[in-house]
């Protein structure tokens, strides 16, 4: 009896920390949406004074609808607090040198926002699901004891909270690098036509950005960052070191050190591209073929689990229903 009021106590003591530090997070968020939504009110102030002196109308600077800024104002506000605790003293821990190389991957236009929106999640979704499922376990006893349960059940809302937003990335990188594997053979047919007709590497470098993005949209948005990059000052080898380390693929590494090594020292580069497409192109086939055969074991295992059973059916059915008529009229016999 004794035992069951400790962990009475024990468990209302660590729901009422929960509890409080729940409140404690809906207290901050309510105070940075209070503080959001003043300096969104500040700004249209500031827009229509704006709008008046210049001689326009100010109700076309507060035309957008209040659900709109509503929206902004909620954005602004996530962002806000995902800022304070990325540079607070959790900083680090919420956003590893990891995962700021997996945010950088995902090919977000505002890296800013997306790490303190993924440090929000982070902290919202692993404070959240512990006690969501502690909620959900109530009572229940799925293991040893009720205690064990509900540590059990915490332990695992706290690591799905924690890696959920890392998951996403994942996933969201990985599409990416699939993309650029799919788009590489066209960018290497790409810089061999607009270098076979006499431009420039500034010059084929820019006319893929503009007008092939379309059809390259993976690579396409690379080589418009690294030629940003480059008009600001950077070298080209320094600029296509982010295209070069992201993708983690040997082709695409091989094609910037030849465009790096063409811009710097010159020649010609449509016969390297050439044999390189080729080889580019072999092993797209290899792989394809290597997909084949992974695909075809797999449908063994499913045909011997649907189409086994028929076939034994129809062939020895006939036998089989013989055999027990016999039997039948053994026994009756």
């Amino acid at each position: 009896m004794d035992g069951m009021i400790l962990a009475l106590r024990g468990n209302l003591a660590l729901a009422g920390a929960i509890g409080f530090l729940a409140l404690a997070l809906l207290s901050l968020a309510l105070g940075m949406a209070l503080r959001a939504a003043r300096q969104q009110r500040n700004r249209r102030v500031v827009d229509r004074a704006l709008a008046a002196r210049e001689g326009r109308r100010a109700e076309q600077v507060a035309s957008v609808p209040d659900s709109a800024g509503r929206i902004e104002a909620v954005k602004a506000m996530a962002e806000s607090i995902g800022d304070r605790l990325e540079r607070g003293r959790l900083g680090d821990s919420l956003l590893a040198e990891e995962d700021r190389k997996l945010i950088d991957m995902c090919g977000y236009t505002n890296i800013g926002r997306v790490r303190a929106v993924f440090v929000l999640a982070r902290t919202v979704l692993s404070l959240g699901l512990p006690v969501a499922a502690w909620i959900l376990v109530g009572g229940r006893a799925f293991l040893l004891n009720e205690g064990l349960t509900k540590a059990a059940a915490v332990f695992v809302g706290l690591a799905l909270g924690w890696m959920l937003p890392k998951w996403m990335l994942l996933r969201r990188a990985g599409a990416r690098r699939r993309a650029a594997v799919a788009e590489l053979p066209l960018l290497i047919d790409l810089l061999r036509l607009l270098q076979g007709v006499g431009l420039s590497t500034d010059q084929s470098l820019h006319i893929i950005v503009t007008e092939f993005q379309r059809v390259l949209p993976v690579i396409g948005y690379e080589l418009r960052v690294a030629n940003e990059q480059y008009s600001r000052g950077r070298t080209r080898e320094q600029s296509l070191g982010r295209l070069m380390n992201a993708f983690d693929n040997d082709d695409l590494n091989a094609i910037c050190r030849l465009i790096v090594q063409v811009d710097r020292h010159g020649g010609a580069v449509q016969e390297p591209l050439t044999r390189f497409g080729e080889r580019v192109r072999e092993r797209r086939k290899l792989d394809l073929r290597e997909k084949v055969a992974r695909i075809t074991v797999k449908m063994t295992g499913v045909m011997v689990i649907t189409l086994l059973p028929a076939l034994l059916i129809v062939t020895g059915g006939a036998g089989l229903l013989a055999v027990m008529r016999g039997l039948a009229r053994a026994g009756g016999g």
